[in-house]
């Protein structure tokens, strides 16, 4: 039997400790980086949350004339068009995903892959001058006035799809929004449900199942936790977005009821407005807007942190 060697040993302890000391500072920087970000927004948003208010979150006048300032119709846009981006991008990029792992030809699964990968890579000013010179002629033309006309006299609804087609507005930032962040939803979750154990879905199928029970009852309670990051991958995407956006929503200091009237988001007002900023009022609510962009990014990780630990201690109970 070999001896171990005592001076290799005590080597090994040493790598073993400044491999432990590299990490821990690795994981510390992240949250240094973090809270000195939170910090210095903090500092910046100071003037105009201490003018202010609590009145900075829950007004939507916005006149560099008067100092008055805001943030309720950025706050508004942002996560309207964010929500009716998840609500397109979602359900699309789970068909994607579970038609190239379960359902595609295999001479088709890597080109639609390989296209999906390719459209992440389209850069955001991209997709912006699309929106604007391609899709909102298009929403303008036919879509629009079909919206309101089929459904603006409807109950409830209706008052989403009234007032005259601008073609730019919040319907088309989030449809804008919603191919954005298709590719990232798509492409994380067909990497997750990728990594389900064959054995498992073929002991469903030799039990009998269809492909869609095999989908439903083994595939996707095994990839819930990917499918809620996937999601929330997204969702950060959405909410952080800033040319696309800003191209095509229509840049109005205003809430309508409508959907396709012109708004503006928290990322859009900062990248119109920030440059010609006058003032230390002006630019503190500015900055105010980042804040509230980085507290409401935060937010919606924390729930979706909280949401997979209830999902995880469920499925220990349930075993």
């Amino acid at each position: 039997m070999a001896l171990i060697d005592p001076r290799h040993a005590a080597q090994q302890r040493i790598y073993e400790r400044l491999f432990r000391a590299a990490t821990l500072g690795a994981a510390l920087l992240v949250l240094l980086i973090l809270g000195g970000v939170a910090l210095s927004l903090l500092k910046g948003a100071w003037p105009a949350l201490h003018h202010f208010g609590f009145g900075f979150v829950t007004s939507e006048v916005w006149n560099e004339v008067t100092d008055q300032f805001g943030a309720l119709t950025a706050i508004y846009g942002t996560l309207v068009t964010s929500a009716i981006a998840m609500a397109i991008a979602v359900p699309a990029g789970f068909g994607i995903a579970l038609f190239l792992t379960e359902l595609c030809p295999p001479v088709l699964k890597r080109p639609i892959g390989v296209a999906v990968e390719l459209l992440a890579a389209v850069p955001s000013i991209i997709f912006g001058i699309w929106g604007l010179f391609v899709l909102a002629p298009v929403l303008q033309r036919h879509v629009q006035p079909w919206l309101i006309a089929h459904l603006g006299p409807v109950p409830l609804i209706g008052k989403l799809f009234q007032g005259p087609p601008f073609g730019i507005g919040i319907l088309t930032a989030g449809i804008v929004l919603a191919i954005m962040v298709l590719p990232f939803i798509a492409a994380t979750m067909r990497d997750v449900f990728d990594t389900v154990p064959p054995m498992l879905k073929e002991s469903g199928y030799g039990l009998g199942a269809t492909t869609w029970e095999v989908i439903w009852n083994v595939v996707v309670p095994h990839s819930r936790a990917g499918i809620v990051g996937g999601i929330m991958l997204g969702l950060g995407r959405a909410l952080g977005e800033t040319m696309a956006v800003t191209f095509v929503i229509g840049n109005a200091h205003r809430i309508s009821a409508s959907l396709l009237a012109p708004g503006t988001t928290i990322s859009s007002a900062i990248a119109n407005e920030f440059t010609e900023a006058v003032g230390d009022l002006y630019t503190s609510s500015l900055i105010a807007l980042g804040l509230l962009l980085f507290i409401i990014t935060f937010s919606v990780i924390a729930a979706a942190q909280a949401m997979l630990q209830r999902l995880e201690r469920r499925a220990l109970t349930s075993i």
